[in-house]
């Protein structure tokens, strides 16, 4: 009945600041998963309200869903949401890694999907050709596809490098990510036996006094002068 009861304190138990598995900074990937987040939602939305500024694929008609603006549109512009929102959010080495390789995905189908839509579209432009002179077509592509899948992968990727090399800097002390537990219990092992050792210490000196106390408490009775411990244990010049 004891044990038990000793267990379920023992449980019930608040961790130390120092016995609790730290976490990494809210502001790890807050930047980068910020930037991914306008990035996808950018990408998810040009094709429908590009035309009201005349930056537009095919023709200038707003709002108008088509099947391949879904696949290489509108998909991977919610998965770099996604992605962007666990970089922000996460505050877990392996939240971010996986978050940072939803908007790398993302970001590469922004780039190639152009050109992999012609497996199911031979005739080229799923969605249309750019409008306007040379210029704003380049601006075009560079807007709908390969620069912003180059920037939402520049962005995750470097998220991904802050959550990969930061953990091990605010976990290092002695809790670790993969072994939290195991090396808890050895700290508090290693804790307590420091204390233990200072404690049996503590009684030793303790116990020597009070020998030295009886001692002296001895030779008094007898009629001997008890003896200056301070004299005696003073080394003589």
């Amino acid at each position: 009945m004891a044990t038990h009861t000793t267990e379920t304190r023992a449980a019930n138990t608040p961790a130390t600041a120092t016995d609790r598995p730290m976490r990494l900074p809210r502001t790890t990937g807050a930047l980068s998963g910020t930037i991914v987040i306008i990035l996808g939602i950018w990408g998810a939305l040009i094709p429908f309200i590009g035309p009201y500024f005349h930056y537009a694929f095919g023709n200038f008609d707003k709002w108008h869903f088509t099947t391949n603006r879904l696949w290489l549109d509108i998909v991977p512009g919610v998965v770099a949401a996604i992605g962007g929102w666990m970089l922000l959010t996460g505050s877990r080495r392996k939240s971010g890694i996986v978050g940072g390789w939803l908007a790398i995905a993302a970001g590469v189908w922004f780039a190639i999907g152009p050109s992999v839509s012609l497996w199911w579209h031979a005739a080229g432009n799923p969605i249309g050709a750019p409008v306007g002179g040379h210029i704003r077509q380049s601006l075009e592509w560079i807007g709908y596809f390969t620069g912003l899948g180059v920037a939402i992968v520049g962005f995750a990727a470097f998220a991904m490098g802050r959550f990969v090399s930061r953990p091990r800097l605010a976990e290092e002390p002695f809790v670790a990510a993969g072994a939290v537990a195991g090396e808890v219990e050895e700290h508090r092992a290693r804790r307590g036996l420091f204390r233990g050792r200072r404690r049996a210490a503590a009684v030793e000196d303790t116990r020597a006094a009070d020998n030295r106390r009886t001692a002296d408490d001895t030779r008094v009775a007898d009629g001997a002068p008890a003896e200056d411990t301070r004299t005696a244990d003073t080394p003589r010049a």
